[in-house]
């Protein structure tokens, strides 16, 4: 924001040079970008974060000089000479987004002249970048700047009925704002409306149809609160920039619109001529009430390292118009209104702290680190995040949360199981996952669009369960979760090798299992206890997600449960000294039969020599009956003791065969 210090002495009687007050407003966390020197002034850039609203104006910069200087705070003398008419006789105020429009007011001002800005109106608007446009907008640019509150004056004539409306757009309406540019609006932008139609982008621009031109005599002034998301959101989905919503998005004082409108209409009159009409339109439906936050002092002092006396502290609170009440350690502090960044005990002794002035807080040469044994769960998820490299996966981090849409596709009962935070910042996706699988798919889709395949990717990250008790903490697990666009047999085996890697001796199976999510779905054993779930995603999800031509596979584990694998005693056998025997074995058999029913059979009869067995392939088509599959697999044999003849391989093979005939009515493929 640029500070003209000739405007600014309006509203501070200060002395200091544009270098000191630039020094005074960095320690007070409004850090210098620049000082440029003007012929009969100087102005100085300053950033405001994000949080600080309240100093995107003149008086909320004085304010901040006060308190650090001890000079007084100039308020401007706002003193209104009202009509005998009564603006409810003109102007009617309607509000059908209370949460999206907090406060509305509106006054008429009759009689204006517009025309050219009077001289010391066009030079402080100039130097602080800002074009002049007429003396009734640049009234409304200087009410702006001076109070943070941005308000907007309609053509009066140009407003059907004198209705205002707030309200969303109607899909398919559009606007042109006064810059010229096309507005295409849509249900979740706000908008000021008259019975016709909009007038304007509510808190981001007027319309070019309700401009305030030469021929305007009569004014409709707004001042109003609006929601900083809905504002941010808007602005940014129609490329419209402005003062006005920059400031917004940033949060303005509900408490100050009345008194901010009032000093408009009197800037307007002091330019323009004219009258305002007696009272104001002041539609707010929900009146809040001002917050409360108390500070302990010796948390103060233990937080700052250094002793603040209790006088000390309450007059800086006091300067801030905090209204500080002192009780025993205790201080209750009364939040202006104008404050929204200040809700928590550390926010109060961030106050304190840089009005009393961070260069008071000792500094020591000497850095002293303690190392400590490295965590064994952050130990054991590297090892986890080093094998998955190794397979070619690559890690993501997503946020806790997903939209309702993608919540539905893997939870039954979709959203409604789900815990959802009530937070401005995430309207769209404020549900608190309990599977990570549906935010890896968003990476793999975002990967798909970009053509980076192929991609395998894993997350380790928590998953939130809500209990079936009404205010209970929900069960919070930490789950680690692959996504790959391959093969299904390459994710099963990433995750065997995964689990052997930990455990060598662990039993891995797949158990056929019906999920939500998937149009072929397992539940994942290890040594018989369920660890979690896998499977080929659904058509449904595919669809949902816009996949093509593609099935994902996906599978999600309990991480603790794979810790509690690590740690076990590692056997080890000698180099076997004799040699195996294989034997490929093509079975068919019916398409219900499961690569698990194979194994139990094989594993039935299967003699000590039986070393290993892999599954090599499926066949359907010519020469397999209709509703049946070919199955081929590798029978491994080895003694231990001798080298194995084929004529005893021969009877082990027979006796496999028979129990795959009896268990799954298996027919050996001949060719």
């Amino acid at each position: 924001m640029k500070i003209s210090l000739n405007w600014l002495k309006d509203y501070i009687e200060i002395d200091c040079s544009a270098e000191q007050i630039a020094e005074i407003l960095s320690d007070l966390g409004l850090p210098c970008e620049g000082i440029e020197k003007l012929a009969d002034d100087t102005v100085i850039d300053v950033e405001v974060t994000s949080n600080r609203g309240d100093c995107l104006g003149y008086i909320g910069v004085a304010r901040e000089l006060a308190a650090a200087t001890g000079k007084e705070l100039i308020m401007p003398k706002v003193e209104l000479d009202e009509s005998e008419k009564d603006v409810m006789e003109f102007a009617e105020v309607q509000i059908d987004e209370p949460e999206l429009c907090g406060r509305y007011t509106a006054r008429i001002i009759e009689g204006l002249k517009v025309g050219p800005s009077p001289d010391w109106l066009k030079k402080r608007l100039e130097a602080i970048g800002m074009r002049s446009v007429s003396n009734v907008v640049d009234a409304t640019n200087y009410a702006m700047m001076e109070t943070g509150q941005p308000p907007h004056a309609f053509d009066y004539d140009k407003i059907a009925q004198g209705k205002i409306i707030v309200r969303k757009a109607l899909a398919g309406e559009r606007i042109v704002s006064i810059d010229g540019t096309q507005c295409e609006l849509n249900p979740d932008m706000l908008v000021i409306a008259d019975p016709k139609g909009p007038v304007g982008v509510a808190g981001v621009m007027g319309g070019l149809n309700s401009e305030v031109s030469e021929k305007t005599t009569k004014i409709l002034l707004e001042d109003a609160y609006f929601d900083p998301v809905s504002i941010r959101t808007t602005s940014r989905t129609l490329g419209l920039p402005s003062e006005a919503a920059f400031r917004f998005e940033r949060t303005v004082d509900i408490e100050n619109v009345d008194w901010a409108s009032k000093r408009t209409a009197q800037l307007m009159i002091q330019v323009g001529g004219g009258k305002v009409a007696k009272g104001v339109i002041d539609v707010y439906p929900t009146k809040s009430e001002q917050k409360r936050v108390t500070l302990r002092l010796s948390r103060l002092n233990k937080l700052l390292g250094i002793e603040v006396l209790a006088e000390k502290a309450m007059k800086i609170l006091s300067v801030l118009k905090f209204e500080p009440l002192l009780k025993d350690d205790l201080i209750t502090c009364t939040v202006p209104s104008w404050r929204s960044d200040i809700y928590r005990e550390v926010d109060l002794i961030e106050e304190v702290a840089r009005v009393h002035g961070y260069d008071k807080v000792p500094t020591e040469r000497k850095i002293k680190i303690e190392v400590v044994p490295a965590d064994p769960r952050n130990k054991f998820a590297g090892s986890i995040r080093t094998y998955l490299n190794a397979c070619g996966y690559y890690e993501t981090i997503n946020v806790g949360f997903v939209s309702e849409s993608v919540a539905g596709l893997f939870t039954e009962g979709g959203a409604e199981r789900h815990l959802s935070v009530r937070d401005e910042i995430r309207k769209s996706a404020n549900l608190l996952r309990r599977t990570l699988i549906g935010s890896l798919l968003g990476v793999l889709k975002t990967n798909v669009n970009a053509k980076n395949l192929p991609c395998r990717i894993y997350e380790i990250a928590d998953t939130f369960i809500p209990t079936e008790k009404q205010n209970e903490l929900p069960i919070q697990r930490t789950k680690l979760a692959l996504v790959c666009d391959g093969d299904f047999r390459d994710l099963r085996g990433v995750v065997e090798g995964l689990v052997n890697n930990i455990r060598r001796d662990a039993q891995v199976d797949f158990v056929p299992a019906e999920l939500i999510w998937a149009q072929t779905g397992a539940e994942v054993l290890i040594n018989s206890q369920s660890i979690g779930t896998a499977g080929v995603v659904s058509q449904v999800v595919s669809d949902k997600l816009d996949f093509k031509d593609m099935s994902p596979c996906a599978v999600e584990m309990d991480f603790e449960t794979l810790m509690s694998l690590a740690g076990g005693a590692i056997k080890v056998k000698p180099i076997p000294r004799f040699p195996a025997i294989q034997r490929d074995l093509s079975i068919i058999v019916d398409e219900e039969i499961h690569w698990a029913d194979i194994i139990r059979a094989v594993e039935s009869k299967a003699c000590a020599e039986l070393e290993d067995v892999k599954f090599v392939g499926i066949y359907r088509g010519k020469g397999i009956p209709a509703g049946r599959k070919s199955v081929t697999l590798t029978l491994r044999f080895r003694d231990e003791d001798g080298t194995l003849t084929h004529e005893t391989v021969d009877g082990f093979e027979a006796e496999i065969v028979r129990s795959l005939t009896e268990s799954t009515k298996a027919e050996l493929r001949t060719v």
